[in-house]
């Protein structure tokens, strides 16, 4: 039970209502923030053929130009929730994203793999600070009651953003050079990061604090030790993981026999992510209407279903299989990252934070070790190890707790 005290500080908070001038506000700064981040974290993957041929490469060390961003994205995160903390949501957003256009441009510029791994790192460094922070700005400042449908619909402005870097960098490539490709990501996230900065209401619901860092600490290892929120946090590890891995070794497999595609081609595969645009915001309708847990399962399930259509050797059967795979996972990132907002009471940005974490952890670790799998097996050791991850993600979703129905 909530005390006098608190109840009292609830009431007093000036929440966004959805339908109103402010809301939209949102919306449009969170989609071109999120447009500018994955888009320039997501620019390489659709080329990862590409850097293997230039710098004479395996798939495993050419995923590391995305890994590396993933994984300094994931470290990132552990702290730049609790620095927005001191100085603001708004202004570390907003700086963190020209800092990683800026360094998308630069990185264009370099000439060999290692600086370019490098610079890559450097970028999702600056990126945790958008990722974390927006996640955290959305529970505090929208209205409990519109919180779920404002989740979905910004991860659904980040999976458009994911589709344009990935797209328009795959038909640059191949028109000029994966440095021109790099070059027009960079202006484009550095102008919606103007937009950002423009449109985002600055926070009424934030007050500034000083870091403790004893009680830093102690937060990670509240929302830690709670068992469900460390379910949710698993989760997010194997879906992302799982998510990345399929489709940074699409695009090797497109390449081989029977399919022959060519970069520009194996680039169309992006608009599958625009699966998100409806099954993120569908997914906060349903599990308004039923349990998280049985949607979320459904969802996982819906993820080993695409994969398993994968198998077969025929170029629509594939897109068919990753388009329901996509569906799954766009859905279940959905219910599981609007559930650490409405299960978390205390320490919110920590238990982002951590979400977050583990979710970027997922997509550097599996991303580089599937390429392990591909070398030995292919496409079916692709899938086994999937397969395998997923599974246990549908063990421990039974494990959670149907306490409410939102």
């Amino acid at each position: 039970m909530l005390s006098h005290d608190t109840k009292t500080i609830l009431k007093k908070k000036e929440y966004i209502k959805k339908n109103t001038k402010e809301f939209n506000q949102v919306i449009l700064a969170l989609f071109s923030g999120g447009f500018a981040t994955f888009s320039i974290l997501y620019c390489v993957q659709s080329i990862l053929p590409i850097f293997s041929k230039q710098f004479n490469l395996t798939p495993a060390e050419s995923s590391l130009s995305l890994s590396a961003a993933t994984g300094m994205m994931a470290l990132g995160m552990l702290f730049t929730a609790s620095l927005s903390d001191v100085i603001g949501r708004k202004l570390l957003m907003s700086t963190c994203l020209f800092i990683a256009a800026m360094l998308t441009i630069i990185c264009s510029m370099m000439s060999s793999w290692t600086a370019i791994v490098l610079c890559r790192a450097l970028t999702g460094l600056a990126l945790s600070g958008v990722v974390a922070v927006a996640m955290t700005y959305i529970s505090e400042e929208i209205h409990p009651n519109s919180l779920s449908f404002c989740m979905g619909l910004y991860i659904s402005g980040n999976t458009i953003g994911g589709f344009t870097g990935r797209f328009l960098s795959s038909i640059l490539v191949e028109q000029f050079s994966w440095n021109i490709a790099l070059v027009v990501v960079g202006i484009f996230s550095f102008i919606s990061s103007c937009f950002f900065l423009y449109f985002l209401p600055s926070s009424k619901n934030f007050y500034s604090i000083s870091i403790n860092f004893q009680k830093f600490f102690n937060r990670f290892y509240l929302n830690l030790k709670n068992c469900q929120l460390f379910i949710l946090f698993v989760i997010g590890f194997i879906i992302m993981g799982s998510f990345v891995t399929i489709f940074n070794y699409i695009g090797y497999r497109l390449m081989l026999e029977p399919f022959f595609l060519c970069q520009s081609n194996i680039g169309l595969l992006s608009s599958i992510y625009l699966t998100g645009v409806y099954s993120s915001p569908k997914a906060g309708i349903l599990i308004k209407k039923y349990y998280r847990k049985s949607i979320l399962i459904m969802s996982l399930i819906l993820m080993l279903f695409g994969l398993s259509i994968t198998q077969y050797d025929q170029l629509w059967i594939i897109i068919v299989g990753l388009i329901v795979f996509s569906s799954g996972f766009f859905a279940s990132h959905s219910i599981a990252s609007s559930w650490i907002g409405a299960h978390t009471k205390i320490a919110k940005a920590q238990a982002t934070s951590l979400y977050l974490f583990f979710y970027y952890l997922g997509s550097s670790i599996f991303g580089t070790f599937g390429g392990v799998f591909w070398m030995y097996s292919k496409w079916y050791g692709i899938s086994m190890f999937i397969t395998t991850v997923l599974l246990l993600g549908i063990l421990l979703s039974c494990r959670l707790k149907n306490n409410n129905l939102t």
